[in-house]
């Protein structure tokens, strides 16, 4: 997205923003950014420090706002018109109205009987946040969220756990536009307490040249190895998309320039297409940073954000390393080579350039992990890479507007959709009808935990197809989690597993979106990458079941415990890797069957012994394993001597013709 006045005319931005437009754009930017430092830094600008809801409903008259000028109302729009600049001013009135009136709202309980004047402020504002959604998130999201904002009205005719007391529409509308649970709820409260901060770290990351930083260290470091084309693009793909926080915009940033780095080294353009779309979809879950949905997580479940990013570690390590393995074995089984010296950038020469880049991640996870500092954190990390590179000479004071735009548009995208995404979590709230699915599908499964794993997955899939990765995993954090705790899972492997689940859409048909997407910029046939996406991805599917099932593999539980689960699960992404490329390290190109007993040995691996009663999976998995790989050692071992032997006596065969035909 940008603010120029020349986007693409697919793109979901105004076509082209005037003069007026972009200095409002910009202005309230700047003032929301600073409301938010001032706030949650308890700089005392101006001898104010604001109570919660009246900060909450200033920052959106600040960003909410916006939206109307940035977005277009429809996909025809090419300027912002008079009906955008009307919606802009009626979010900015109707939030100062009740910024205004934030002490009153709690102290008199307007939830329950305001004057007439909040419940029209209620209805404009509710109205305001679910056009923004549409206009940000898509038709489909829309009406979901319509859907679900009305349905407490209804709720008093529905039958079974869906049944909930009744409710009038104009006291509805005051719930979620003046009560905590709604749009002032969790989503925008961890945007406006901690999220934005990251997110202005990631824009000064990418202003100051972060990503082609880290496609030259991603380049200097796996250019020369077998296939490294594809193992850049892997990197790469991983470190932008941490800081990012979006599979199609990873696709599009890296994509452009791994794609066809990666057609020239020899990689067909669906395979190629594919890599990509499966690194940036894995970026989204790579420490430090990750997406908005991992502060959302964090909150829900009531922990320090340094915990949900230490669980994601070795599931994105895992991932990472299955990708990589893949892409060396169909290397060596296609004879590709890596880039020439030539093409390949000085190590030292990289990390002289861009050393801030790894000092800001540095700076940020020091004070992550060791000072449990998630407020500061970012503005500092922030504040390290801008200063040194302007100091440097590598990023111009104007630079700063590059980053406030890029900022800007960052935030705006995100309370374009939470606000909306908020009265979801309202609605099931005042309804109560969260903890009676709960304890439906509870009942339903009997207990039994792989199916409500199972049911869960589907679930998170299905919605992952027309919702975002953020709105899907609102929607289902309200609801699937408690039954699957109740039954003695972890807590955080539980909502690790639906936005894992949630997030597969983006390589899985009908949808693919991120499949897409690469395989618009390789050339390639959708359907082939998305098929081809999902063989490459495989892990992905797996993965959840098996932190979900053993929590030792996102580090919780004793030293042994972890060690011994990342040991079996490492040989398994081996053993798994081997099936789908049919390449064995040592041995080489592996028939159907070999094929076929790695993929279950690598699955029966993965299942945690004290799931499994009767016996230990893990040991099984293991005797598999290296019995399929000593047979396959022992039979090329008693081949090569008979080759050999029938090389000799052609080779002999030949030089006797020769010798015939001389005399």
């Amino acid at each position: 997205m940008n603010l120029n006045d020349t986007p693409s005319d697919d793109s979901p931005t105004v076509a082209r923003l005037n003069l007026s437009a972009r200095i409002v754009v910009y202005l309230f930017g700047a003032l929301g950014i600073a409301l938010c430092l001032n706030q949650n830094m308890s700089l005392g600008l101006l001898g104010v420090i604001l109570v919660d809801n009246t900060y909450i409903y200033l920052e959106l008259a600040l960003f909410l706002s916006i939206v109307f000028l940035i977005y277009k109302g429809h996909e025809k729009s090419r300027t912002v018109s008079w009906w955008d600049w009307l919606l802009f001013a009626a979010c900015v009135v109707v939030c100062a109205f009740l910024s205004w009136h934030g002490a009153d709202i709690s102290d008199f309980g307007w939830t329950l009987q305001g004057p007439p004047s909040a419940t029209l402020a209620s209805t404009v504002l509710c109205l305001l946040a679910l056009e923004a959604i549409r206009r940000v998130g898509g038709t489909a999201l829309f009406i979901v969220c319509l859907v679900f904002a009305i349905f407490p009205v209804f709720a008093h005719r529905m039958p079974g756990f869906l049944w909930s007391n009744e409710m009038s529409l104009a006291m509805l509308l005051r719930e979620h536009a003046l009560g905590s649970e709604s749009i002032l709820g969790q989503p925008i409260r961890v945007i406006t307490e901690v999220l934005m901060g990251f997110l202005i770290f990631g824009s000064a990351l990418v202003v100051t040249g972060g990503g082609r930083f880290f496609m030259e260290l991603a380049m200097a470091l796996l250019g020369r190895t077998r296939g490294g084309t594809a193992k850049v693009c892997i990197l790469s793909s991983a470190l932008f998309g941490s800081l990012s926080g979006s599979v199609l915009s990873n696709i599009v940033t890296t994509g452009r320039l791994t794609i066809p780095a990666m057609k020239r080294a020899g990689y067909s353009p669906t395979y190629a297409a594919a890599v990509e779309s499966c690194a940036s979809t894995g970026g989204i879950m790579m420490p430090p940073v990750m997406g908005a949905v991992a502060f959302i997580m964090a909150d829900f479940l009531r922990i320090p954000y340094v915990d949900v990013a230490i669980a994601a570690v070795m599931p994105s390590v895992l991932f990472f390393l299955a990708l990589l393995i893949q892409v060396d074995l169909h290397a060596r089984k296609k004879g590709l080579s890596g880039r020439s010296q030539d093409e390949i950038p000085s190590l030292w020469r990289v990390l002289v350039s861009g050393w801030h880049h790894l000092g800001g991640l540095a700076l940020l996870t020091y004070l992550l992990v060791w000072m449990r500092d998630e407020t500061y954190s970012p503005y500092y990390a922030a504040a390290f890479v801008v200063l040194v590179s302007i100091v440097r000479g590598q990023t111009r004071l104007s630079g700063l507007f590059s980053l406030l735009r890029e900022s800007t548009l960052t935030i705006v995208n995100i309370f374009g959709i939470l606000a909306a995404i908020g009265m979801i979590i309202g609605s099931l709230t005042f309804t109560g009808v969260g903890a009676g699915f709960a304890s439906e599908l509870l009942r339903f499964s009997n207990g039994n935990v792989y199916v409500i794993l199972i049911l869960g997955a589907l679930t998170s899939f299905v919605l992952g197809i027309g919702l975002t990765v953020t709105a899907c995993y609102l929607l289902l954090a309200m609801v699937l989690p408690p039954p699957l705790i109740q039954l003695g899972l972890d807590p955080v492997a539980v909502h690790m597993f639906i936005l894992y689940w949630g997030v597969l859409s983006f390589i899985t048909p009908p949808v693919a979106a991120g499949s897409m997407a690469a395989a618009g910029i390789a050339g390639a046939k959708p359907l082939a990458v998305d098929l081809t996406s999902m063989r490459i991805g495989l892990i992905l599917f797996i993965m959840p079941f098996m932190f979900a099932l053993d929590p030792a593999l996102i580090l919780k539980g004793s030293p042994d415990a972890v060690a011994w689960a990342v040991t079996t699960a490492l040989l398994s992404v081996i053993m798994l890797c081997f099936g789908l490329e049919g390449w064995f390290y040592g041995i080489g190109k592996g028939g159907f069957v070999p094929r076929a007993v790695a993929i279950l040995a690598g699955i029966v691996l993965m299942l945690p012994a004290e799931r499994v009663a009767s016996f230990n999976p893990q040991l099984v998995g293991i005797a598999i394993s290296a019995v399929l790989l000593a047979a396959m050692w022992f039979q090329r071992k008693a081949v090569q001597p008979a080759a050999q032997a029938a090389s000799s006596q052609v080779s002999g065969a030949v030089v006797a013709d020769g010798l015939k035909s001389g005399e």
